[in-house]
Parts: C-alpha cells; sequence; structure tokens
C-alpha cells in the first residue's frame, strides 16, 4: 500500500504543479506581466533601500545587459531589426540611475564603514580601476564622462535627427513609387501593404531614436550631477556626523563615488555606442562587421597606400620602427591578396548575372507584347502622376477598383509613360496599343463647366470638355470661388484625365475580357458554383461561347458580377436547344432583367421610355433577311434615315428635360435597333420589353 500511495503522488501532484507552472509562466521575461513588474521594480528601488547583494545583482545585470545590447547592434543586419532599441534605452537609462540612487543612498548612510559599504561590485571599480589612486579615478570618470556625453551621446543624437527628418521628408516619394508600381501591376496588393508597413515602421522607428537620444544624454547629466552631489554630501557627513578626519573621510567617499560613477559611466557608454552604431549604419544592409571588412579592405589600392605610409613612418627618426612594420606588412599583404582576389560589389554581380543570363538581343516574344491599357502623357503632365494629392496613381487605383465592384471584373493594370511626340500638356488613352481617347489639360488650370450648357461667363480659354465633348472653360485658381457660387461644375485636370480614362474603358471593356480573364472569374467562383461551371462547359457551351456572351453583356454596360445567375441563364438556354450566341445572350438579359431595371431607374425613381410605334415595329420585322438563328437588318437607306432622325429628334427631347432615356423594343427587333442607336448614341440603353422587370416602375416619355 505504501508502495501504491507513493507511485501515485506523482500523478495526484503533477495537475497541481501544472497549474502553478502555468501561473507562474505568464510571469517570466517576455511577457506583458513581466515587463510590467520589472519597470514596478525599477522605479521602487528610487524609493527602497537595496541590500548589497541586490544591489551587486542589479549592477552586474547593467553591466551584462549594456553589452549584450551592444552585440545585438553590431551584428544587426538591418536598423529595422531593432525597433524595440527606443524603448531598451528607456529602461536601461531607468535601470542605470534607480542603481545610482541606490548607491548613493548607501555611500551616504554606510560609507563610514569601509570600502564595501555599497557593495562588492562598487568597491571592485573604486579600487581596482582606480589604481588606488583617487585623483587617478576621478580623472578616468570625468575623460568617460566627456567622451559619453560630448561625443558619442552628441554625435548619435544629431545623427538620429536628421535621419528622423529625412525619413518624414522622402515618406511622401517613396509612398508615391509603391502607388505607381502596384498601379503598373509590378506588385501585388499584398507586397504594397508590406512596403507601406515597413515605411511606417521606419519612420516610427527614426523618430523614437531622435527622442531616446535624449535619455542617454540626459543619463550623462545626472551622472555628474549624483557625482558631484555624493562627494559633497559625503564629505559633510564624514566630517560632521562620523568626526572624520578630511583625509580619510575624502579618501572613503570619493573612492565609492568615483567607484559608483566608473560602474555607471561604462555601462551607459557601451549602450551609447551601441545607439551610435544603429542610428549611423543608415541603408547598410548586412552586419556592421561584414560592411565595414567589405568597404575598407575591398579595393586594394587603399591598402596599399596605407602599407606604404607605415613604412616611412618606420623609417623616420625617434619613432619605434617595429609596430609601424609590422602594420605595413600586414597592410601589405591585404592589399596583395585582394588584388589577386578582388571582391566584386553586389551591382557588379547583378550586371554579370543579367549578362550571362539574358540574350544578345531581347526575345521576339518581349516586342509582340502589347499593353492592355495605357496612359501616355506629355513631358507638362508629368507631375500629375508623382505630384501632392489627388495622385493620378491613387485615382486609377480607385478607378479599377470602382469597375471591379460594379462591372464584376478587375481591369487589367494601367500602364503610365511619357511620350515625347505629343504635346506638353497633351495625353494618350490607348487600348491594345490602339488610340482610344486623346485631349489636352491645363495642369495649374481647372475646368468649368455650366450645367445649363453652354460655356461660362469668366475669364478663361474655351475648350471642350474631353469625356462627353461638353464646352468648357479653363480657369486659374482665382476664378474658383466664383465659378462654384454661380453654380458652375468645377473639376482639377487629374478628376478631368480619370474621367476620360472611366468613359473610355466603359466603352472599351468588352475588348478588355480576355479568354484568361473568363477562365480566372470562373476559377474564381466560390466551391459551391463550381459543379455548376462543370456540369456546363465543355459539355454543352465551349469556354470561349461564354466569353463571347460576357463581352456581349458588357458592351451594353451590363454588369456581370452576378456570374452565377448568367451561368443559369446559359445553362436555361442551352437546354433549351438554343446554340446561337444572340439567342443565349437574349435569354440571359431576360433572367438579368431585375439588375438592368434596377441600372436604370432615374433620379425620378422610375425608367424613362422611349417606345417604337407599331408602324416602325413592323418595317423592321419586315427588314429582318435570314434565317432564324442570324437574322440581318435590310431596311431601305432612305427608311433608315428617317428612323435616325426620328431617333436622335426623340432622344434630343428627353435629353432637354434632363432625362436619360431608354429605348424599348419587342424581343425580335431589339438586337438590329441596338446596333442603330449603338452608332447614334452609344450609352443609350436598348431593352426588349421582356427585360423589364415587372415590379419596376416606368413612364413613356416619347414614341417614335
Amino acid at each position: 500500500m505504501s508502495d501504491a500511495t507513493t507511485a501515485g503522488r506523482p500523478a495526484l501532484w503533477l495537475p497541481r504543479f501544472a497549474i502553478l507552472s502555468g501561473r507562474w509562466r505568464s510571469y517570466l521575461p517576455g511577457t506583458d506581466v513581466g515587463l510590467a513588474l520589472a519597470v514596478v521594480a525599477l522605479l521602487s528601488v528610487l524609493i527602497l533601500p537595496l541590500p548589497t547583494l541586490i544591489l551587486d545583482l542589479g549592477l552586474a545585470l547593467s553591466v551584462t545587459a549594456s553589452v549584450l545590447v551592444l552585440m545585438v547592434a553590431l551584428f544587426l543586419k538591418r536598423p529595422l531589426d531593432f525597433t524595440s532599441f527606443p524603448t531598451l534605452l528607456l529602461l536601461t537609462t531607468l535601470l542605470r540611475l534607480s542603481l545610482e540612487v541606490a548607491t548613493t543612498r548607501l555611500i551616504l548612510s554606510h560609507g563610514n564603514e569601509g570600502p564595501l559599504a555599497a557593495g562588492h561590485v562598487v568597491a571592485a571599480f573604486g579600487g581596482f580601476l582606480m589604481g588606488g589612486d583617487v585623483v587617478i579615478g576621478l580623472i578616468l570618470f570625468t575623460i568617460l564622462l566627456i567622451v559619453n556625453f560630448m561625443v558619442i551621446t552628441k554625435g548619435s543624437g544629431r545623427i538620429a535627427e536628421v535621419a528622423a527628418r529625412f525619413s518624414l521628408d522622402a515618406m511622401p516619394g517613396k509612398q508615391m513609387a509603391i502607388d505607381a508600381e502596384l498601379s503598373a501591376g509590378a506588385i501585388t496588393d499584398k507586397v504594397a501593404r508590406v512596403r507601406r508597413r515597413e515605411l511606417e515602421e521606419e519612420s516610427g522607428f527614426y523618430g523614437a531614436m531622435d527622442g531616446a537620444a535624449k535619455f542617454v544624454r540626459g543619463d550623462a547629466i545626472a551622472s555628474l550631477l549624483i557625482t558631484v552631489i555624493n562627494i559633497i554630501g559625503g564629505l559633510a557627513i564624514g566630517l560632521l556626523r562620523h568626526g572624520m578626519a578630511f583625509s580619510d573621510a575624502a579618501a572613503t567617499f570619493t573612492t565609492l563615488t568615483v567607484g559608483d560613477g566608473l560602474v555607471s559611466q561604462i555601462p551607459a557608454l557601451l549602450v551609447s555606442t551601441a545607439s551610435g552604431i544603429v542610428v549611423t549604419k543608415g541603408g547598410t544592409e548586412g552586419a556592421a562587421d561584414v560592411a565595414l571588412v567589405r568597404q575598407l579592405g575591398g579595393n586594394p589600392k587603399p591598402m596599399a597606400m596605407a602599407a606604404g605610409a607605415a613604412a616611412v613612418l618606420a623609417l623616420m627618426p625617434g619613432l619605434p620602427a617595429l609596430p609601424f612594420l609590422v602594420l605595413g606588412g600586414l597592410a601589405g599583404g591585404a592589399a596583395w591578396m585582394r588584388h589577386r582576389n578582388p571582391i566584386r560589389t553586389d551591382a557588379e554581380d547583378e550586371a554579370a548575372a543579367i549578362v550571362t543570363t539574358a540574350p544578345s538581343e531581347p526575345p521576339i516574344a518581349e516586342a509582340m507584347r502589347i499593353d492592355m491599357i495605357r496612359l501616355e502623357l506629355g513631358y507638362g503632365l508629368l507631375p500629375l502622376a508623382g505630384g501632392d494629392q489627388p495622385r493620378l496613381t491613387e485615382q486609377i487605383r480607385a478607378l479599377r477598383r470602382t469597375i471591379a465592384t460594379e462591372m464584376g471584373f478587375v481591369l487589367p493594370p494601367v500602364r503610365i509613360q511619357d511620350n515625347m511626340q505629343l504635346g506638353s500638356d497633351g495625353y494618350s488613352i490607348r487600348i491594345k496599343e490602339i488610340e482610344a481617347g486623346k485631349g489636352e489639360l491645363r495642369p495649374t488650370r481647372f475646368l468649368v463647366m455650366d450645367p445649363r450648357g453652354g460655356v461660362p461667363d469668366l475669364p478663361g480659354e474655351k475648350t471642350t470638355e474631353p469625356a462627353f465633348g461638353l464646352a468648357a472653360l479653363w480657369i486659374d485658381a482665382a476664378h474658383r470661388e466664383e465659378a462654384m457660387f454661380r453654380g458652375c461644375t468645377v473639376v482639377d485636370p487629374v478628376s478631368v484625365l480619370t474621367t476620360h480614362l472611366t468613359e473610355t474603358v466603359r466603352e472599351t471593356m468588352a475588348e478588355l475580357l480576355s479568354y484568361s480573364e473568363t477562365q480566372k472569374l470562373l476559377d474564381d467562383l466560390p466551391r459551391e458554383q463550381q459543379k455548376l461551371v462543370a456540369d456546363l462547359i465543355p459539355s454543352q457551351i465551349s469556354m470561349g461561347a461564354v466569353q463571347r456572351i460576357l463581352q456581349a453583356l458588357l458592351s451594353e454596360r451590363i454588369s456581370i458580377r452576378d456570374l452565377p445567375t448568367i451561368l443559369e441563364g446559359i445553362q436555361e438556354a442551352c437546354g433549351a436547344g438554343l446554340r446561337a450566341i444572340p439567342s443565349v445572350v437574349a435569354h440571359v438579359r431576360v433572367r438579368l432583367a431585375r439588375q438592368i431595371s434596377d441600372a436604370l431607374i432615374g433620379s425620378g425613381g422610375y425608367i424613362p421610355l422611349i417606345s417604337l410605334s407599331i408602324e416602325w415595329e413592323e418595317t423592321f420585322l419586315n427588314s429582318l433577311v435570314g434565317p432564324a438563328e442570324d437574322r440581318q437588318l435590310a431596311m431601305p437607306p432612305s427608311r433608315l434615315n428617317e428612323f435616325i432622325v426620328r431617333l436622335r429628334a426623340a432622344l434630343d427631347a428627353a435629353a432637354s428635360v434632363g432625362e436619360s432615356p431608354v429605348v424599348l423594343t419587342s424581343s425580335g427587333i431589339r438586337a438590329p435597333v441596338r446596333a442603330i442607336v449603338e452608332r447614334l448614341r452609344p450609352a443609350t440603353p436598348v431593352l426588349a420589353q421582356s427585360e423589364i422587370f415587372p415590379r419596376a416602375r416606368i413612364r413613356t416619355i416619347g414614341t417614335i
């Protein structure tokens, strides 16, 4: 039974031990509770007296931590890898000041008891490093203080201040470069987010280092004041309270005070050196030792010159020849080895790799590659792509996001480049290398349009709005407020260009939907919709036919975002025996009736319609020839011109009352009527009666 009880004890105590270890784990270093307790302990040292054993442990921790910080700074690859350094500077400074206060309390209260009154560490620094001479100790402490305060700390603080200022000044340019690469498609959104986060970390780091440098400087000043107070206070206490002789009091209290100053200034010097290494590292990649060896010893000529200078100094009378000869020999040997085995820079390695791997001339495939969308700018408009807000690249990115949300597919990246053949203020929009739109801008002016029509009565340069062909005026910024007060529409040059690009893209959207983009749209469908795709393609319809159907919808500015409904409509049409693309498109449009009707509702809450009379319906039906799957319009030219005249008059009458009308026809003649309307007014929709959602409000505003 005793054995069973003994054997069972671990099983009984193990859960309790696990609970206790789990509780204590939260107080270990590296945890939030542990850091909070450590800061509280540091602050409590300023108030509570410490025994000499704890004080020795704290002083040893201060020295060890300073060495650790210096080693981490030396082996850094880049400054941003040590973003916690400003916080660490504050904590180490607070640790040294707390320990100085604790040693001051012991020196002043127990200094008369001997050299071990403030602990063994202070005694060792006061005795060993001072060599038993108080004057030597004071001089050494003063030199360390001057080196730390006047040289390292002051220089590090100035570098941190300049680095913070330059980092903030360069941040907009770096942000614009990221936006330009993202708009051009050179990087993904994920890479752009990572680079923006690195920019924010860089700005915050150098800003924090600028402020943290003041901690080290203040620590040096505090150490000097504490040392003076300890010496004066120790002498006063030794002479007045303990009745010591002046020589004994000076020797005892000064030794302890200087030892305390040395044990605090040496860690401070190490941390200051680490701070200087971090802020002076700048944009140098790799560890400091590797960078120094590579840059100092990378070229044999400077080392050969140094070897020659050492040899000359060795021959000068009065100078010891051996040290200079040894250093000259080492430098000469290093120069010879570097001459035999030169170090190649990263740029040279990259160039050599390009020369090695790249062919003698660009491949033909590169010359044949075309840009889907390209925006060419004259040299006077280049600041629009990299100036202040609103930036062209940001608006193009917003355009791509808007098109993706509204129309259901992502536009190809828009490439922006300069074209010296254009005028200074000219631009050209090219779709698949073919010019689809062009215009001119005035970068320093604003475009003003009168919603009531005509040219605004303002001083400026008359022009035509490039996207819609409206009469407009370029005005100076001084007249902007007056134009807005008169109710005119005022647009900045970047918005003018973006609007023109938007309308051009919407008109050519069907051309931009390639076979690969169609495949990507289907692949990105949710998993529950993939069964529909597998059943439909390729057994019932080909991928190319699906592409043509989607292009037909986009050509009339119908969103393909509801792709599952479109695929269901295609499947229903194929099941009904419809194979011709126009017939399948007509069936899909009926399935999208609610979406189409909702997009065409005007500001009055209804769809404004212009219907065809029975006479024109019969004329169109009688003019259709050919098979049922591919019927063509064969109307006499005189009759066709008469229809175009009446159609233009009806559209103009609707526009005069502020309506954006929809032409309504029967299902059989919608396609030929749309072909006519597209040449006259491309943005005017043409609907069949079956494509109007039953619950949509309609109003007939005209009849042809």
